[in-house]
C-alpha cells in the first residue's frame, strides 16, 4: 500500500518544480495530497485537480491567519492520515510541522528555500526559522549555501540535512518553436539586430538589478539599439528600479511582470545577466540553471548554486559583486569573441545537464520518504 505523503506549500500560484514533483514521484509507493496555503485557490491546485491528485486549499493571507490555519491542518491530518508531512516555504512550514509533531507524524520534512534572508533583513524571523528546524525530523537543502546557513548559523546537525538540488527538465529547454520566438519578439518590440540583454528575477535589492542598470547604459553607446529585458518585475526595490530606467531612453528597455511562455523568452536573449549582492542570499537561483540550459551566454556573480558548479570563462563570466563595471567588460567578451561565448555556451549546458537531472531530484525526495 502506498505511502500517505501530505505535501504543504504557501504562496505560491504555479510552479514548474512542484509540477513536474507530482508528475513524476513513483504513484504504486506514494500517495500524494497536496495542501495549498494561498490568498486564492492557485492555478496549480486546479490543474493537479484535474489530474486526479488530491488537493485542499486553505485560504491564507497573512499571519493573522496562522491560528484558523493551524487548526484546519489539524482537521485535515486526522482526516488523512499520513505517514509523512513535508513543508514547502515559510508560512507552510510554521504552520503544518508544529500541527504534525504534536499528532505524532513521524516524519516531517521541510525543504528550506531561503538562505540567509532572515538573517540580514529580518532577525526578529530567525527564531521561527530555528523552531521549523525543531518541528522538523528531516530538513531538504537545497543547495550546500542553505546547508551551511542551518549548520553554521542555526545549530541544524548535519544528520538531520539532506542536500537535494533542485531538478529541471531538461527536454523543455531545447527551444525550438521559432513562431512563438518570434510572437514574442513583436509582443515586446525586440527586434533590433543589436543585442538583447535578459534578466529573470524580482525587484528587491539583494538580487542587485541596480548594478545592472548602469552597465547597460554604458552598453547603448557601442550599441544605441540594444535593449534590455526585465523580466519578473514586480517587487518591494520596484520604485527604485524603475527611477533608475527612467535615465535610459525609453524604447530601449521592457519591463515583463508575468510570462508564461519563459522558455521561449529566455531564447530570445543574446545575452543573460544575474548578479546577486552577496554568496550568500540566493538559496538556489534556478534561473542560473536555467539560462545555462537555454544555451545563453551568461554574466554572473556567485551566490547560492552558482558557488557549487559555476567556473569564471569555463561555463559563464563571472564578476565581482556589486561591480556595474565589471558587468558592462563582460557584456562587450561575450558581444565582441565569438569564440569565448560559444565556449561558455557549450561548457555551461554540460555542467547543467550532467549536475542538475530531474531524475536525480525525484529519486533522492523517494529515498528520504521510504528511509
Amino acid at each position: 500500500m502506498p505511502q500517505k505523503v501530505v505535501v504543504v506549500i504557501s504562496g505560491i500560484n504555479y510552479s514548474l518544480g512542484f509540477d513536474w514533483f507530482a508528475q513524476y514521484i513513483d504513484k504504486s509507493k506514494f500517495e500524494i495530497h497536496f495542501v495549498f496555503l494561498n490568498s486564492i485557490e492557485p492555478e496549480l491546485a486546479r490543474i493537479l485537480k484535474e489530474r486526479g491528485f488530491n488537493t485542499s486549499y486553505i485560504h491564507y493571507k497573512s499571519k493573522k491567519h496562522i491560528v484558523l490555519t493551524v487548526w484546519k491542518l489539524l482537521w485535515l491530518f486526522t482526516s488523512v492520515k499520513p505517514a509523512i508531512v513535508h513543508a514547502h516555504l515559510f508560512d507552510a512550514s510554521i504552520c503544518s510541522l508544529p500541527v504534525a509533531k504534536f499528532m505524532g507524524i513521524k516524519k516531517r520534512i521541510y525543504t528550506r528555500h531561503h538562505s540567509t534572508f532572515h538573517h540580514q533583513y529580518f532577525p526578529n524571523m530567525v527564531k521561527y526559522d530555528r523552531f521549523i528546524n525543531f518541528c522538523s525530523t528531516h530538513i531538504v537543502a537545497i543547495s550546500e549555501n542553505v546547508k551551511n546557513v542551518l549548520i553554521k548559523q542555526e545549530g541544524v546537525s548535519e544528520y538531520k540535512i539532506h542536500l537535494i538540488h533542485h531538478g529541471f527538465d531538461q527536454t523543455l529547454f531545447d527551444f525550438n518553436n521559432e513562431l512563438l520566438k518570434s510572437t514574442l519578439k513583436t509582443k515586446y518590440k525586440l527586434t533590433s539586430n543589436d543585442p538583447i540583454i535578459g534578466v529573470v528575477s524580482r525587484y528587491t535589492k539583494w538580487k542587485g538589478i541596480q548594478f545592472i542598470i548602469p552597465a547597460f547604459k554604458a552598453l547603448l553607446l557601442e550599441f544605441p539599439n540594444a535593449k534590455l529585458v526585465l523580466a519578473n518585475a514586480s517587487g518591494d526595490y520596484k520604485q527604485h528600479i524603475q527611477l533608475m530606467l527612467s535615465e535610459l531612453p525609453s524604447n530601449s528597455y521592457c519591463e515583463i511582470e508575468f510570462e508564461k511562455d519563459i522558455f521561449a523568452l529566455y531564447s530570445t536573449f543574446n545575452i543573460f545577466v544575474h548578479v546577486p549582492i552577496d554568496a550568500n542570499s540566493e538559496a538556489f537561483g534556478q534561473t542560473y540553471i536555467e539560462s545555462l540550459m537555454s544555451g545563453i551566454p551568461s554574466v554572473f556573480t556567485l551566490s547560492g548554486i552558482a558557488n557549487e558548479f559555476i567556473v569564471h570563462d569555463y561555463n559563464a563570466s563571472v564578476v565581482p559583486f556589486q561591480d556595474s563595471t565589471a558587468i558592462y567588460n563582460a557584456f562587450i567578451k561575450i558581444l565582441m569573441n565569438k569564440d569565448f561565448k560559444n565556449r561558455i555556451v557549450q561548457n555551461g549546458l554540460i555542467s547543467v545537464n550532467e549536475n542538475f537531472k530531474l531524475v536525480t531530484m525525484i529519486n533522492k525526495i523517494e529515498k528520504l520518504y521510504e528511509a
